[in-house]
């Protein structure tokens, strides 16, 4: 037998996955846990998530949990998580700021907010990183609004622009900006050596290494995905984890927090063709940006990734600061070339004396609802003995 529990299955930006109210989930973490992994195929040994609804990549095997807010200050909380394909494990430590762009047009759909037209702005608590993000969601109707011109680099098509502003991203999970305390650190790393990063925590956190560091030029794709690339940037992000006390070793960090701290490989401004055939242009964008997500790389590039990494573009004496283009600090945008494309976000940096607070950023997304009804899992997974 099977139990029928209601969800929407939506895209935001360049992640999609099954919305669900808290209400509709039982309480109980462990069981809750299992149903989701059940509707999403996982854990599956072969990768394919064959007998669930997930996508075998990590932007198709997402998971939003939505409830009312409590607080007079916000108007829904959202809690997020990244269900692994081949274990028996989400994540729910750090977020999606591609999956934050189909909070707000899923509070409106669902009458969790009033509906004002033409755009409706939802408060939104993320439970994750207890921070705040504030989404402009047009809205016609009393529904969202999902057709326009707004265009973002790796999903095909057009829509309307949801405007995202995520307020004091800084010390997302560690508390501060800059967890170690430097603007850079040497990590010394079995097997590769001294490596010169830059770890920062903005939305998310982040470890930033030059593409000349890993013998790359930035540019690279299919190369990113070889086995010796990715265990060197994991061997790297692992060693970051342990340092800032996201994991107790770097043996931890592989095996329990895959999603956090994303590493990203930053190089200067150059041209390069992205997964459509379109050649960017050096001319077009400010750096060249890869980022890995849950130990392969992201197509296009993570929303928290690109927040962070556009704030730390800002500070003077980071590794990112180090291959931006001329000039870049001083645009009201930051555009970052990616193997999608591009994305551009803006970074409100501010120096308090030797102290940097990051007060806000903002960007665009599109976001549509897919399908809506009810996912189905088998009945035993509700047994709390199970």
């Amino acid at each position: 037998m099977q139990v029928r529990i209601p969800a929407v299955l939506m895209r935001g930006g360049t992640s999609k996955g099954l919305f669900f109210h808290e209400k509709h989930l039982p309480a109980d973490a462990a069981v809750r846990d299992r149903i989701i992994l059940s509707a999403y195929g996982s854990p599956d040994p072969y990768r394919r998530q064959m007998d669930g609804v997930g996508g075998a990549t990590s932007v198709t095997s997402k998971t939003a949990i939505i409830r009312p807010s409590t607080d007079s200050g916000y108007d829904v909380e959202y809690y997020f998580g990244q269900v692994a394909i081949d274990r028996p494990a989400i994540e729910f430590k750090g977020n999606c700021g591609n999956m934050s762009a189909a909070v707000g047009p899923f509070a409106v759909d669902e009458g969790l907010v009033k509906a004002r037209e033409p755009i409706t702005r939802v408060r939104i608590f993320q439970r994750n990183t207890r921070k705040a993000i504030i989404a402009e969601v047009p809205v016609k109707e009393g529904r969202f609004a999902e057709e326009g011109d707004y265009r973002i680099s790796g999903v095909p098509g057009t829509g309307s622009k949801i405007a995202l502003r995520f307020m004091d991203p800084g010390g997302s999970m560690t508390g501060t900006l800059f967890p170690t305390g430097n603007l850079q650190d040497h990590l010394k790393v079995p097997a590769i050596g001294s490596v010169r990063v830059t770890i920062m925590d903005a939305a998310n956190p982040v470890v930033f290494v030059q593409a000349s560091q890993v013998g790359l030029l930035g540019t690279e794709v299919d190369e990113f995905d070889t086995t010796s690339i990715r265990s060197m940037l994991e061997a790297i992000r692992s060693h970051a984890a342990a340092l800032i006390g996201l994991a107790p070793s770097p043996a931890d960090a592989s095996r329990t927090s895959q999603a956090v701290p994303k590493i990203a490989v930053v190089a200067p401004a150059q041209s390069y063709t992205c997964a459509s055939g379109e050649i960017i242009h050096g001319s077009q964008i400010d750096l060249t940006a890869r980022i890995m997500s849950m130990g392969a790389l992201h197509r296009s590039y993570a929303v928290t990734g690109a927040i962070c990494t556009a704030g730390a573009a800002m500070i003077a004496g980071t590794v990112v600061q180090e291959v931006l283009t001329q000039g870049g600090h001083a645009k009201p945008m930051i555009r970052l070339g990616h193997p999608g494309g591009t994305i551009e976000i803006g970074a409100v940096v501010e120096k308090n004396g030797h102290a940097c607070i990051y007060r806000e950023a903002v960007l665009g997304r599109t976001a549509r609802r897919l399908m809506e009804g009810h996912v189905l899992v088998p009945a035993t997974h509700f047994d709390p003995r199970e």
